[in-house]
């Protein structure tokens, strides 16, 4: 018959043997080993001395490790990006703020540069209109200058018309009278008369 004996020793590891007995001698060693009662073993959840020694030592190394080493570190770049955020933002707002000033600057040379323009076209217009006024003058005085000349042309020619007129109305009365009396009238005295009565159809 085979009998399986298991031990553990502290710590160490449990340890199976195989041990082969009659079948008189096993079932008196079972008869013994039933009136034997079994011993408390190590507790499986309670942890032993050394492991606590070790936990603790390496609990306080790692914080020995953290306060000495890992925190600076981390403080450090910490610090180093909340300085860098801080730097960020005040360039944002120094860049805000300079596009603002150059917006206002822009808006104000803007207004500057339409009042300008407003001013040069008033200026212009104005120029326009006495140019224009001053033509318009000269224009009309040229019109009525050649008026003037056109009417005293048309009364140059009238006049000239006239005398022709005069003159040949008077030698038909000479002719006339003479035909009509056998003599010849007085050259004066036909002019004045043939005159005298075509200035008073004129006037009517």
């Amino acid at each position: 018959m085979l009998i399986a004996v298991v031990t553990q020793r502290g710590s160490s590891p449990v340890e199976v043997r195989i041990v082969g007995v009659a079948d008189d001698e096993a079932s008196d060693e079972s008869e013994a080993h039933s009136d034997v009662e079994p011993k408390d073993g190590p507790s499986p959840i309670a942890p032993e001395v050394k492991e606590l020694v070790w936990g603790s030592a390496a609990f306080v190394v790692f914080a020995v490790l953290m306060r000495l080493v890992l925190y600076p570190r981390m403080r450090k770049g910490m610090d180093a990006r909340y300085e860098s955020i801080r730097s960020g933002h005040e360039d944002a707002d120094a860049t805000r703020l300079a596009a603002q000033t150059e917006v206002s600057e822009y808006q104000t040379q803007l207004a500057t540069l339409r009042a300008e323009a407003a001013a040069r076209i008033d200026v212009a217009r104005q120029t326009l209109e006495a140019e224009r006024v001053e033509r318009l003058a000269e224009a009309n005085a040229r019109i009525a200058a050649r008026r003037a000349e056109a009417i005293a042309e048309v009364e140059v020619a009238h006049d000239a018309a006239r005398a022709q007129i005069e003159e040949a109305v008077a030698d038909l009365v000479t002719n006339i009278t003479e035909l009509a009396t056998g003599k010849h009238p007085d050259g004066a005295v036909v002019s004045g008369a043939v005159s005298s009565a075509m200035t008073a159809g004129v006037a009517r």
